[in-house]
């Protein structure tokens, strides 16, 4: 099943559960397109994802926890399914296992991607993955996420617009090879 569940912590998390609860999928993989907050994650790289930071998250006022932790976890990075990831970078293992900055807004501003590298070590940030890592772990379904990058630590709002195709075209290859041999 292919569900475009369309931008959003909000839509992800909705078409994640549907997928679950309706058709009861035994694995989600999630692709699309990131912004890069690295040198090294720059333009149509492609990569997996470790582990997830839900970056504006924030209950740190009530119960001193640090942002982004959700008490569930021992840190405030949320794991993919390791044997599932281990599985396709054995099939592609030129990939790069990162770490994901989610929240529910485009983050286009240098500054700003170097600001959530810094605080959490992020490798790139996107607006889904969050929810959709929360929603499979809730229900137990093992997942994997494959990102390439469309808009560099540099790049904002126009360098993923000119790069959306190319990027989005480079994300469902490398997707089709892993799941193709997974």
């Amino acid at each position: 099943f292919v569900v475009n569940s369309g931008a959003g912590q909000i839509a992800a998390t909705m078409a994640t559960q549907l997928l679950i609860s309706q058709l009861n999928v035994d694995l989600i993989v999630n692709f699309g397109i990131v912004g890069g907050l690295t040198q090294e994650m720059s333009l149509v790289k492609t990569c997996i994802v470790e582990s997830v930071v839900h970056y504006e998250f924030d209950t740190s006022e009530v119960d001193g926890s640090d942002v982004g932790r959700y008490l569930a976890y021992p840190s405030i990075y949320i794991p993919t399914t390791k044997e599932v990831v281990d599985r396709a970078l054995s099939i592609e293992p030129s990939l790069k296992k990162v770490i994901c900055a989610s929240g529910d807004k485009f983050i286009g501003q240098k500054e700003k991607k170097e600001e959530l590298h810094n605080i959490f070590k992020a490798d790139i940030c996107e607006m889904e993955a969050a929810a959709i890592v929360l929603t499979c772990n809730k229900n137990e379904v093992p997942c994997l996420l494959i990102k390439t990058v469309s808009d560099s630590v540099e790049g904002g709002a126009i360098e993923f617009k000119n790069t959306f195709d190319e990027s989005a075209r480079v994300c469902l290859e490398v997707t089709i090879a892993i799941l193709d041999r997974l």
